[in-house]
This record gives structure tokens, C-alpha cells and sequence, in this order.
């Protein structure tokens, strides 16, 4: 991703990374739950959190990877 000018703040970083790190385990639960009540399009709703959970887990490996280039 060279010439990706992505810069945030340390504090949006840090949420990002948070969310990336309690979103995945979650799923799991939400997954389990979802079913359990028979919610419709529970399969939809996981697979759109796993995806969002994915997107901002490779944000965060590129700016950290950026952070760390740029700070060594």
C-alpha cells in the first residue's frame, strides 16, 4: 500500500484496534444467540460483522506497519 497517505491519531487508532480485538470474539457469541432465537438472517448479520471486523483488522496492520516505517 505504498503512497497511502492514511494518518489518525493515536486515540483513533487505538479504538480501531480495539474494535478490531473484541469484535471477532464476539461474533462467536452472536452467532450462538442469533440462532438460538431463531433471528432471521442471522447468517447475513454475522458474515456483515466478520467482514466489517476483517476490514478494520487489515486498517489497523497497515497503519501500525506505517506508524512503525515512519518511528523506528
Amino acid at each position: 500500500m505504498e503512497g497511502v497517505g492514511i494518518m489518525i491519531s493515536n486515540k483513533a487508532y487505538d479504538v480501531l484496534n480495539i474494535i478490531a480485538k473484541i469484535v471477532a470474539p464476539s461474533i462467536t457469541f452472536i452467532s450462538a444467540v442469533l440462532s438460538i432465537w431463531n433471528v432471521p438472517y442471522t447468517a447475513e448479520i454475522t458474515a456483515t460483522l466478520g467482514a466489517f471486523d476483517v476490514f478494520i483488522g487489515g486498517l489497523v496492520v497497515v497503519l501500525k506497519a506505517k506508524y512503525d516505517k515512519k518511528n523506528p
